[in-house]
């Protein structure tokens, strides 16, 4: 499949001479384009730094090589360039989607989103997607103009991956698509793509390393066996670890190339002409039938064999029990919280509790709940 240069835009591309805008007008940039302007913005802002110590899977603690999901960003923004140059899109807002994914993310993973929905259930519920689009519109505070990062409706409309008719009615722009039930960009719908694509195989690298699953429980799954097969085939003798990482990245490129492949038959049948062609449009950024099968697979694997390892489980339990302990105490005593969330919280004091709790690492939770909870502490 032939690559495609940064000079080779389709014209169905998101383009940021052509970008609907940000909610606050700024001049424009005399060294960046809109799109790499907000990629900027969300790696200098305080949630990305914060994403180096929240959970993948494994809590931070567990071990320095697991990944986080600073990690994680990153290479679901590498895998999502690259499929944008092939197809033809625009790589800087593909990145800086990536980027911004799971600025709204918990600490302690699921487990701490399940955990904080469960405590925000009669006060709007809880959604970490919601949750990073929250942060780029309010809860970052850095500039004098505006509360937010002020990014461009491209890359907000792709940090909301999901949204009920409920929320989608009250996010004014970026939520209309759910109610007119028209398409995003194609460069958001790909970054979903790269970020299941990267979430699925560096989970079976961790899971591997931590002894969680093995070569031979997934040697059952299909995709990862056939590329396993390959990699015995060529290197009979290789060292178990150099084993996994040529499987994982066989793997890789085995949904990212199906991924370019069946998204350019589906461009190609369709012929759209322009990004607002695109959004009149079913989903174009598709794996193959057969490539979706066999992911579904991998991902129901992980589900039963990593994700409700007793092992995770029990973590998870931990996990829960600590976001839920915390937000009863502050939503009791909001005297509890810094300043600025104390003010938040005269005004919708569970809200302020769940911004709070959700800004926290995973080490900084189990700091404040030691602080709160632990009588030796103040000894």
């Amino acid at each position: 499949m032939k690559v495609l240069s940064m000079n080779s835009l389709a014209p169905y591309a998101a383009n940021p001479a052509q970008s609907i805008g940000r909610v606050y007008e700024e001049p424009s940039s005399s060294t960046r384009n809109a799109f790499q302007r907000d990629r900027d913005r969300i790696i200098h802002s305080t949630a990305f730094r914060r994403l180096e110590y929240k959970t993948q899977v494994f809590v931070n603690h567990e071990g320095d090589l697991f990944r986080t999901r600073l990690t994680h960003s990153i290479e679901v923004a590498q895998l999502a360039r690259g499929i944008a140059r092939t197809l033809g899109l625009h790589e800087d807002l593909t990145e800086a989607i990536a980027l911004a994914h799971d600025l709204g993310h918990t600490p302690f993973g699921h487990a701490g989103q399940d955990a904080l929905n469960e405590c925000m259930r009669d006060y709007g519920g809880f959604e970490h997607n919601l949750q990073s689009l929250r942060v780029v519109e309010q809860l970052e505070l850095r500039y004098a103009e505006f509360d937010g990062l002020n990014l461009s409706f491209e890359v907000r409309e792709g940090i909301l991956k999901h949204c009920s008719i409920k929320n989608a009615r009250q996010l004014g722009d970026v939520g209309q698509r759910f109610l007119d039930k028209t398409s995003p960009s194609l460069e958001a719908q790909l970054t979903n793509y790269a970020d299941e694509i990267a979430y699925n195989n560096h989970d079976i690298d961790d899971g591997l390393r931590s002894g969680l699953i093995t070569i031979d429980q997934l040697s059952k799954v299909e995709l990862f066996a056939q590329n396993l097969s390959e990699v015995k085939a060529l290197y009979p003798k290789l060292e178990h670890r150099r084993t996994v990482n040529e499987t994982v990245r066989r793997m890789i490129n085995t949904l990212v190339v199906d991924l370019c492949t069946q998204s350019t038959k589906n461009i190609t049948q369709q012929q759209p002409q322009s990004i607002s062609d695109i959004r009149q449009l079913p989903q174009l950024i598709n794996f193959s039938d057969e490539i979706a099968a066999k992911n579904l697979k991998l991902k129901q694997f992980l589900r039963k064999n990593l994700y409700q390892h007793y092992k995770v489980n029990r973590m998870s339990a931990k996990a829960a029990r600590i976001v839920k302990e915390l937000f009863t105490a502050f939503f009791e005593n909001t005297g509890l919280m810094p300043d600025e969330f104390q003010v938040y919280a005269e005004t919708d004091k569970a809200r302020a509790v769940a911004d709070y709790i959700a800004g926290m690492t995973d080490r900084f939770a189990i700091r404040e709940h030691r602080k709160l909870f632990t009588v030796e502490e103040y000894l």
